[in-house]
């Protein structure tokens, strides 16, 4: 399926220079937080229910083509979510969650709603440390002789991105994390 309703918003993102995106959906009295990531290669849309600890990502392939598929298990989770009882005659379909999507995408895009790592974080769980979800700064690993961790690389890339990966793999920094808001620190790619 293409969602030709998410090129304005990847426009508009590209001029902004944003390469992670948050905005919210709705389907079936159900919200959404989708996550729009342009810094991954293929792209990934991330959707997200936090009240109910559940999220999937899809792959967004050259033209802005996805598959409409889920696995048996997502879907049948999706299918709970949304209150959907099974009915051999009007089988809940993706194809029709997508197509929904694809009308409500935004077209603009506000820098405002650049996501926060612990925004991500809160669905990305399969991380180091997965309840240290606020960034608090660079370590230079360095100076004290060590080396980066591959399970830090891999969580900078799911919370922080693929230029805050790179660059931490290149200069041997290892990204921090606290489980305290008021340790919090803005993220800059200035090491």
């Amino acid at each position: 399926m293409k969602l030709d309703g998410i090129i304005s918003l990847y426009n508009d993102m590209r001029q902004l220079s944003l390469k992670r995106y948050r905005f919210g959906f709705r389907y079936n009295n159900v919200a959404f937080d989708v996550f729009f990531f342009i810094d991954e290669s293929p792209y990934k849309l991330m959707f997200g229910v936090k009240a109910e600890n559940f999220y999937f990502e899809v792959d967004v392939k050259k033209g802005f083509v996805i598959d409409s598929t889920l696995s048996h298990e997502k879907y049948s989770e999706l299918c709970r979510i949304l209150g959907l009882q099974y009915d051999p005659t009007n089988k809940f379909k993706p194809i029709y969650f997508f197509c929904e999507f694809n009308k409500n995408i935004p077209q603009k895009a506000d820098r405002k709603n650049a996501p926060k790592p612990h925004e991500i974080a809160g669905y990305r769980k399969d991380v180091e440390e997965a309840d240290k979800i606020y960034f608090m700064g660079w370590l230079d690993n360095t100076t004290n002789g060590n080396k980066v961790t591959p399970k830090n690389l891999e969580k900078s890339r799911l919370l922080l991105g693929n230029d805050a990966y790179k660059r931490c793999n290149a200069k041997n920094v290892s990204s921090r994390w606290t489980d305290d808001i008021t340790k919090a620190q803005e993220v800059t790619l200035d090491f």
